[in-house]
C-alpha cells in the first residue's frame, strides 16, 4: 500500500469472515452506520448475523487485515441480471476503519470484490450510495464506476411489507 508516496510496509490480507466473527461483523456494521448518522436503525443483532451469513448462507463476509486487526469489511451477496444471464455481486457494506483511510485499502477492497466476482464468472459489480455521501462518491468514481442515474431504488419493509404480502 502507498501512502503520501511512501511505502507502507503492513502485512495486508483478506480473510473470509467464519461464524466466530458475528460480534465483529455486528462492530464493523454499527460503525458504517454511525457514519452514515443511521445508528438507531440497526436492528441486527449477533444472533441474526450467525443465523443468516453462516447458517443461511444469505451473505458472504471479507476483512481486510492488517498487522492481524481487521481494519475494512466488505459484506456481499449474489444478485441476479436477467439482461446479462448470470449472477452478479452486490456488495450490501463497505468499510475502513477512519485511521486506515486514504492509504488504498478500499481500493484493495474493491479490486478482490472484483477478482471475486470474475472468479464466479459474475457479470456485474454494483452497489448503492447515500446521495449525500460526497467523498465515498468521489471515490466510486475514480474506480470507473457509474452513477446509474435512471434507477431508483425502491423498498418496502416492516408494516408495508406485511400489508403487501397479505
Amino acid at each position: 500500500m502507498k501512502h503520501g508516496g511512501q511505502r507502507v510496509k503492513d502485512t495486508f490480507e483478506f480473510r473470509y469472515a467464519n461464524d466466530t466473527d458475528v460480534k465483529l461483523i455486528l462492530y464493523f456494521i454499527k460503525e458504517l452506520a454511525t457514519y452514515e448518522n443511521m445508528l438507531d436503525e440497526v436492528v441486527a443483532t449477533p444472533e441474526l448475523l450467525q443465523e443468516w451469513i453462516f447458517v443461511k448462507k444469505k451473505a458472504e463476509v471479507i476483512f481486510a487485515v492488517v498487522d492481524g486487526k481487521e481494519i475494512g469489511i466488505a459484506l456481499f451477496f449474489h444478485n441476479f441480471s436477467t439482461f446479462v444471464g448470470r449472477a452478479g455481486i452486490y456488495l450490501e457494506d463497505l468499510f475502513v476503519l477512519p485511521e486506515y483511510r486514504g492509504k488504498g485499502y478500499g481500493k484493495a477492497i474493491f479490486k478482490r470484490l472484483a477478482q471475486i466476482a470474475l472468479e464466479r464468472g459474475c457479470g456485474r459489480l454494483e452497489w448503492s450510495c447515500l446521495d449525500w455521501n460526497q467523498p465515498s462518491i468521489d471515490f466510486y468514481l475514480s474506480l470507473g464506476a457509474q452513477q446509474m442515474k435512471d434507477w431508483t431504488l425502491y423498498r418496502v419493509e416492516g408494516i408495508t411489507l406485511s400489508d403487501m404480502a397479505e
